[in-house]
């Protein structure tokens, strides 16, 4: 029976033993207070307290922590943005003290930090250059937490500026400007390319067209030439001039009716194209060239005269 009796208290003791000995987390701080007054920061590993006397009033933890905030601001040019800040904070090791009892709610009080910062800095800002001076904005903001919160007991180890939301007809607006810039810059480009096909493409005639002249030129030279020589071999056989002249067109003529006949496919007409058309042509020009003669000795003989 008296064996019964002590049981309950054998029970009872062991149960305050363990409860005087707790463990403490890697880069976690524990708070002890000895009733209601702090009494000491226990760090990792294996510790005591005194039972009954003694409680953990908290615990904080050592690590690099994230807190995001979300603020609807206006810019310098009336346009509503949201930005999403991203801090990125710890508790100083040796103020554990200081940021377990000067402040109630941490993320609330760097929430305002934060408010408070941005809503000064961005409506100084045109839209664009938001989001070109983003990290100067992350700057401004880690400054002004770490002057803040360090007497908490908090290191800012970071911010960052994670995201720049404009309102929806904002957005739309800026890809529409975006379009037509390239679409400009597009336009410009091909403008060019069809100014240069252009501008290469009269070169290339004109050097055609040089380079064809060249050719008409020396083709004309070497018919000249040729008329010469069957000028010269007409006279040798008691032939004038403008009866060999005569003569040589009219079998130019000849070569050509000669030319048309081989084209099957050919639908040239020449006229006139009577059998009597040769003899009649070398007639005519054997008389122009001999009525021409006549009228130019007119002319020389009244020249002289008046002089």
């Amino acid at each position: 029976m008296n064996n019964l009796f002590f049981i309950p208290i054998i029970l009872f003791g062991l149960i305050i033993l363990i409860s005087a000995f707790f463990i403490v987390k890697q880069q976690t701080a524990v708070i002890i207070e000895r009733f209601g007054k702090f009494q000491s920061i226990r760090q990792s590993g294996l510790q005591l307290k005194i039972p009954l006397v003694d409680r953990i009033a908290g615990r904080l933890s050592l690590k690099i922590q994230q807190l995001d905030v979300i603020i609807e601001t206006k810019t310098l040019d009336d346009v509503f943005v949201r930005l999403k800040v991203s801090v990125q904070y710890k508790v100083i090791k040796d103020k554990v003290y200081d940021a377990f009892y000067k402040l109630d709610y941490p993320h609330d009080q760097i929430t305002s930090y934060v408010f408070d910062v941005v809503r000064a800095e961005v409506p100084k800002m045109k839209l664009d250059d938001v989001f070109v001076k983003k990290d100067d904005i992350a700057l401004a903001v880690k400054a002004e937490l770490n002057d803040a919160m360090v007497d908490y007991g908090f290191d800012i180890i970071k911010t960052l500026v994670t995201d720049i939301d404009p309102d929806a007809q904002v957005k739309e607006a800026m890809n529409r400007i975006n379009a037509s810039e390239r679409e400009k810059i597009a336009a410009q480009f091909e403008g060019d390319a069809a100014r240069i096909l252009i501008v290469e493409k009269a070169k290339a005639e004109a050097e055609s067209k040089r380079l064809q002249g060249q050719g008409i030129a020396d083709q004309r030279r070497e018919i000249a030439r040729g008329l010469e020589e069957s000028v010269e071999v007409l006279n040798r056989v008691g032939i004038n001039s403008q009866e060999a002249s005569a003569l040589i067109v009219v079998t130019q003529h000849y070569d050509t009716l000669q030319s048309l006949g081989e084209e099957t496919n050919s639908n040239l007409i020449l006229l006139p194209n009577a059998p009597q058309a040769g003899s009649n042509m070398l007639n005519d020009m054997v008389a122009s060239f001999a009525a021409s003669n006549q009228i130019g000795e007119a002319m020389k003989n009244a020249k002289k005269k008046n002089e």
